[in-house]
């Protein structure tokens, strides 16, 4: 079946669905879900979104600084300014959209302070912003007349010229974007949606490693689907482990326990009970979180011990409660109550500094298509992002792009060229272990040689074992029918590949990529 919009837009987190509510009024729009709208990264976001908003003692020169020191001084000064100076006013569309940001008793915003920050400036509702923001922007989005939702499709390809006959590299200079082929996984069918404009907001890669917070529909298709269209694709190497994951063997995703718990007051301690980040960073355990996670990975080196601690008890156990509920009640879901015990916890991939380079509009390399959220490159983070900067930077970047997309929209018409989803030939697969047992193998590989500490050897080592699984996957992909299982594992490697090759392209430690081969340097 082919479909015609004005926008398609790939995901449902909040870059997505800001971005969709932003054009509506001016155009249709296809919002596709790989599975339904609830499952995104944004949901299980709980610490909250950075912005200056207390301007008695917090000012945007503050934030500005502790993002470029935070990034290693190699975030884009522009687009830091951008996101910063441009935060206030999307907080102000969130609370509109229905957001309910948590407020003291004077009514003012109860503000957080988290790693990184000089002061307290992150807006939250308890311990689960991500879910109020994503709850919030699905019923709005559910009542907008202009917005079509497609639930359990996945996006396969992006539609250029390759696939209309012509030579596509990565020097040509006007590849253009038309839409996408679309599977129903209901269905098995592959659909064509032709659109104007098409916007990509898939979201992370965490499931490209064996222990990951995200949710494991966190493949990197964007970026893998970007870079097969010769679309460029910078800072890979940088992949942020979240410090404290709740250390429980067998689950996957691992459960969060935010940040804001040690800007709350909690304490890391070794597997003995010692406290151990002064010997690390003055700034204990409010340093950021790339020094926190080598901390904790040498602490468990040294110890041999699968996990640290998170020490909370200290705290006023009712203040505890209320500030952390949902942490509170699933770690006394597995006996283990917070007010009065430690709270084991290690690193977990988490979030992607690097992707689909964009400008400040977020227009990536290739014509006609935007890129959003947590699958883009904005030069926000630079080598390592500041808490919570990362679901406000969705938004800004989603009104830069809703806003030049609009003023562009009527340039565009759709190609009625575009030839249908050839997969003559092809058939479904029948041994499902040679997807699964490669997936796992991949995430093996990425957690044990590309991880928080890296080596030009573990890197080479991973190069070579992975070049194997690509071919195998190649092979596998050109003689099966189009399935999630099948895509995703491509899409997996892809990213692998491309976080390897830019990590094993950077020849020094800086920000989250840190190798043994390679001293840190401090930039000033």
């Amino acid at each position: 079946m082919v479909y015609k919009y004005d926008y398609l837009v790939i995901g449902s987190g909040i870059a997505g669905m800001s971005f969709a509510l932003k054009v509506a009024d001016t155009g249709r729009v296809a919002l596709i879900c790989k599975t339904t709208l609830e499952e995104a990264n944004t949901f299980l976001a709980q610490g909250g979104v950075a912005s200056v908003t207390n301007r008695l003692v917090d000012n945007f020169e503050k934030h500005i600084k502790d993002t470029m020191i935070a990034g290693d001084f190699l975030s884009d000064p522009a687009a830091v300014e951008q996101v910063v100076k441009g935060a206030p006013k999307q907080i102000d569309q969130l609370i509109k959209w229905g957001v309910a940001f948590d407020r003291n008793e004077k009514g003012d915003f109860d503000l957080h302070r988290e790693g990184g920050h000089s002061e307290f400036r992150i807006l939250h509702h308890k311990d689960n912003t991500g879910a109020e923001i994503q709850d919030s922007l699905i019923e709005t989005v559910k009542k907008h007349k202009n917005i079509d939702v497609f639930e359990n499709r996945f996006a396969i390809e992006i539609i250029t010229q390759h696939h209309l006959g012509k030579t596509v590299t990565r020097r040509t200079p006007d590849i253009t974007c038309y839409g996408a082929y679309v599977l129903d996984i209901e269905s098995g069918s592959v659909d064509t949606f032709l659109s104007k404009v098409t916007t990509m907001a898939t979201g992370g890669i965490g499931a490209v490693y064996q222990t990951t917070t995200n949710p494991l529909v966190a493949t990197g298709d964007g970026i893998a689907m970007v870079y097969r269209a010769k679309g460029t694709v910078k800072d890979m190497e940088f992949v942020q482990f979240h410090p404290t994951a709740l250390y429980h063997p067998g689950d996957r995703p691992s459960f969060l326990i935010t940040e804001a718990m040690r800007g709350y007051g909690a304490v890391l301690r070794d597997i003995n009970g010692k406290e151990f980040m002064q010997k690390y960073d003055p700034r204990l355990s409010l340093a950021p979180r790339d020094i926190v996670a080598r901390a904790i990975d040498s602490e468990m080196k040294l110890s041999g011990a699968d996990h640290v601690y998170l020490d909370v008890t200290h705290k006023d156990p009712e203040e505890t409660k209320r500030h952390f509920p949902n942490i509170y009640k699933k770690c006394l879901s597995l006996g283990i109550d917070i007010t009065k015990d430690y709270i084991p916890v290690a690193p977990a991939a988490h979030y992607l500094c690097g992707g689909i380079k964009v400008d400040l509009n977020a227009c990536s390399s290739i014509q006609r298509l935007y890129a959003v959220g947590e699958c883009s490159c904005t030069g926000l983070h630079g080598g390592n992002r500041l808490a919570s900067n990362s679901l406000i930077e969705a938004v800004v970047y989603a009104e830069a792009a809703a806003q030049h997309a609009k003023a562009h929209l009527d340039e565009y018409t759709y190609r009625d060229d575009v030839p249908e989803w050839n997969d003559e030939g092809t058939t479904h697969t029948e041994e499902m272990i040679l997807i699964t047992q490669s997936l796992k193998e991949v995430c093996q590989i990425m957690s044990a040689y590309v991880g928080i500490v890296r080596s030009d050897l573990r890197l080479h080592r991973a190069w070579d074992r992975l070049d194997i699984l690509y071919e195998e996957t190649e092979r596998l992909f050109k003689c099966s029918k189009a399935s999630k299982e099948i895509c995703e594992l491509r899409n997996i490697i892809n990213v692998g590949y491309l976080i390897m090759r830019q990590a094993m392209e950077r020849k020094e430690s800086r920000g989250l990529h840190y190798t043994i081969d390679y001293p840190p340097v401090k930039v000033q």
